[in-house]
């Protein structure tokens, strides 16, 4: 009788069970954002695909494929139907001859700077709708789910006064 219960909302069962929450509802806004993009968008795979191409320019097959943790034949279809909707193109190498960089189009960069465009939006409508604690709150929550899935990891740079967090 002397232990007291973790607080409801505490345990990272509850945590988890939230996020999950979260994740599923960025997932349709996330749908949202692809079908305002193209009438046909691309699969998740080959969104997976545009984003290392666009994070990494210029990366190999081989490279893309441990990036991805597929199997180079997985990898060289989906790169083969990315060149045919004219949203990836493969170049050869200027320092080996056997090598094929691949590199995004104007039409594939337009695709996900469009892609972008649509999502940030639909979290900003999102954003602006909860109080600026909550947001502040939401930040340092993000920051610190980063820093424990992924140490050292800069990649979620916000900052608290940014404006994309706060509405105008």
């Amino acid at each position: 009788m002397g232990v007291n219960p973790t607080p409801p909302g505490r345990s990272p069962h509850d945590a988890a069970r939230t996020a999950g929450e979260v994740i599923e509802l960025l997932e349709v806004l996330w749908e949202r954002g692809r079908e305002a993009v193209a009438p046909a968008p691309v699969s998740p795979s080959q969104l997976r695909v545009l984003y290392c191409i666009d994070r990494d320019e210029g990366i190999n097959l081989r490279a893309l494929g441990e990036a991805l943790g597929s199997a180079p034949s997985s990898v060289s279809r989906l790169c083969d139907r990315l060149e045919a909707i004219g949203l990836v193109e493969r170049v050869p190498s200027p320092t080996s001859r056997r090598e094929l960089e691949l590199h995004l189009t104007a039409r594939g960069r337009a695709y996900l700077r469009s892609l972008r465009e649509q999502r940030e939006q639909a979290l900003l409508a999102v954003l602006s709708a909860m109080p600026q604690r909550e947001r502040d709150a939401l930040l340092k929550g993000l920051r610190g789910f980063v820093e424990a899935a992924d140490p050292g990891s800069s990649s979620f740079p916000l900052a608290a006064d940014d404006p994309a967090i706060r509405p105008a």
